[in-house]
């Protein structure tokens, strides 16, 4: 059977890979084919030389996408991160989500406190806890004295009450602190992914699947979704620091 002869000037194979064609290493310039391997992305030669396949402008899209999509949702979880660690720094207000981060050993495993009860505030400076198993009473007793809430739980035998003290103006000044160094670790987690998208479309452009302005162009594009990211930090910091600070 008669094989395929390929003819490829220098032009062609320094040109090749911006238009999604195939490939050949830089030492051949004709040579017969003796296989094809798709899955593998190269034709072999009779020599045992290897053409390379370039990637498709769909696939090199596909690429992008899954970066940009990889990005945007490693900072919507940051977001969601942030929120949670700014509910457990507790206000002058009682708020179910004060309890948030309580982990109780139930039944020799570690559960969080709202899978295993209903909390909830009657009040402006209390908290109710209603256990769905009584018999968990006291592991949640005593999971709510080990933390760092500084609140008495008061047990009585049906449900546990909390009573939420009104912080003192020191007392604000030092959560402010504690939040604002949340607000910054949220801002380093958001440069860090940032970064890692960075080395993603680096990497592109070594494979010469992407071109510089490509890049400048994606990097840009990138920069503001981060910036919109940070703009939603400083909202919800600002939100917080306003309930801290609020008497």
């Amino acid at each position: 059977m008669e094989v395929a002869k390929l003819e490829l000037s220098d032009e062609s194979i320094s040109g090749c890979c911006h238009r999604g064609t195939d490939c050949v290493k830089p030492f051949a310039t004709s040579a017969k084919v003796s296989s094809w391997s798709a899955a593998a992305n190269y034709v072999r030669l009779q020599d045992g030389a290897r053409i390379w396949r370039c990637a498709t402008i769909e696939e090199i899209e596909a690429e992008k996408s899954a970066i940009e999509k990889d990005v945007k949702k490693r900072m919507e979880k940051t977001i969601e991160t942030v929120r949670d660690n700014f509910n457990a720094v507790r206000t002058g207000r009682a708020n179910p989500s004060m309890l948030d981060r309580i982990e109780v050993e139930y039944y020799g495993t570690p559960v969080n406190l709202k899978s295993i009860a209903q909390i909830s505030a009657p009040d402006a400076s209390s908290l109710l806890i209603q256990p769905y198993d009584k018999s968990s009473l006291k592991v949640i007793e005593k999971a709510i004295v080990n933390s760092d809430l500084g609140l008495t739980p008061n047990n009585d035998g049906e449900v546990i009450r909390l009573s939420v003290p009104q912080l003192t103006s020191e007392r604000r000044k030092e959560l402010s602190k504690v939040v604002a160094k949340l607000t910054e670790e949220g801002k380093v987690a958001l440069r860090n992914i940032r970064r890692d998208a960075l080395k993603a479309y680096d990497k592109l452009e070594k494979e010469k699947k992407l071109s510089e302005d490509n890049v400048k162009d994606l990097s840009s594009d990138l920069q503001k979704v981060t910036d919109e990211y940070m703009k939603k930090i400083d909202s919800i910091y600002k939100q917080k620091e306003k309930e801290l600070l609020t008497v």
